[in-house]
Order: C-alpha cells, then sequence, then structure tokens
C-alpha cells in the first residue's frame, strides 16, 4: 500500500501497527503520526532493529495490506 494513504489515515492504521508491532505504546503511535522515518526510529529503539531492518519490516507490513 501506498504510504501516503497509510499516513493519510494513520489513526485507522494504528491498531493494525499494534497488532504487527506490540511493544509500541500509544504514546509511541501519536508521536509517529503516519511519518514513515518517525516509526522507523521508533521500531529501532523498540525492537533493536537496524535501519536497514526497520525499513525491511515497514515494507512488508505495508505492502500485505
Amino acid at each position: 500500500m501506498n504510504w501516503d494513504r497509510i499516513e493519510g489515515n494513520w489513526k485507522q492504521f494504528t491498531g493494525k501497527v499494534k497488532e504487527k508491532w506490540g511493544d509500541l505504546t500509544d504514546d509511541d503511535l501519536a508521536r509517529v503520526n503516519g511519518n514513515r522515518e518517525q516509526l522507523e526510529g521508533v521500531l529501532q529503539q523498540r525492537y533493536g532493529y537496524a535501519k536497514d531492518k526497520a525499513k525491511e519490516e515497514i515494507d512488508n507490513w505495508s505492502n500485505g495490506l
């Protein structure tokens, strides 16, 4: 799915994000607010992902929507 659509409808996607990455808090999701780079950073913090791994995880997730 196109990231612009995810960003524009972020509140609707937060549930799916929490299903995929359950360690993310509501505060994390509010801070991200649909910004892909912010989501990458939060995933790196919470899960210890390298930058490339975070991008790959988000790509895989968004393509599956």
